[in-house]
């Protein structure tokens, strides 16, 4: 099977890159953060290699305060919450104005593969939220459970690429205040690196 992990920074998967010794089972693109990196890396790889599966990993924010810090969540839909328009207090979505589209789905889920873990769905943004009332606002727009800044993207470039794709996040902070004290940045990368290696071996033991 061939298989391309991507990640929007090399922190975000050391320990699985770590295991597999430089012997890696699959291709590894770092992007950059953000959608337009994503997009534009995303994009010019896969013209050059197709694959059979690509998987997006790494860390998130969560509006939803029930998923505790640390945990590991397959993402089954991903929007770009800013793309559209503003009229006045109403926002109108790129659907709305018939343009486009800013909602996007993976061709794949870990049920494919006989595994369950919990399902969520995100926003991607070019600003994570930190502010009281944006936060509330967006809450009562989309209903987001987590934020990251290149999921939608992600699943936008393997959609035009005509690649199956999986983006699996570890929650790493609440959606809030600005509160770095507050953020388990190493124990979401340890959970979603043990995560990725067990799927991985899975994977591979199925080529």
């Amino acid at each position: 099977m061939q298989i391309l992990i991507v990640a929007a920074t090399a922190d975000e998967i050391a320990p699985l890159t770590s295991h597999f010794a430089d012997n890696y089972p699959f291709d590894i693109l770092i992007t950059g953060v953000g959608m337009v990196a994503t997009a534009f890396a995303l994009g010019k790889h896969l013209a050059l290699k197709q694959y059979d599966l690509v998987i997006n990993l790494g860390i998130a924010g969560s509006f939803d305060r029930s998923i505790p810090l640390g945990e590991v969540v397959e993402i089954t839909e991903d929007r770009i919450a800013e793309l559209g328009a503003q009229d006045d207090e109403v926002f109108l979505s790129i659907e709305a104005l018939g343009f486009g589209e800013s909602c996007f789905n993976p061709s794949k889920k870990l049920a494919d593969f006989g595994i369950a873990v919990k399902q969520a769905k995100a926003i991607t943004v070019n600003t994570v939220h930190g502010h009281e009332g944006s936060i509330s606002k967006i809450s009562q727009r989309l209903q987001p459970q987590l934020e990251t800044m290149e999921g939608a993207a992600f699943f936008y470039a393997c959609k035009q690429a005509g690649v199956n794709c999986i983006q699996i996040r570890s929650v790493s902070n609440y959606v809030e205040k600005r509160n770095r004290d507050a953020w388990k940045i190493g124990l979401a990368i340890k959970n979603l690196n043990t995560f990725a290696i067990g799927f991985v071996e899975q994977l591979i033991g199925k080529a």
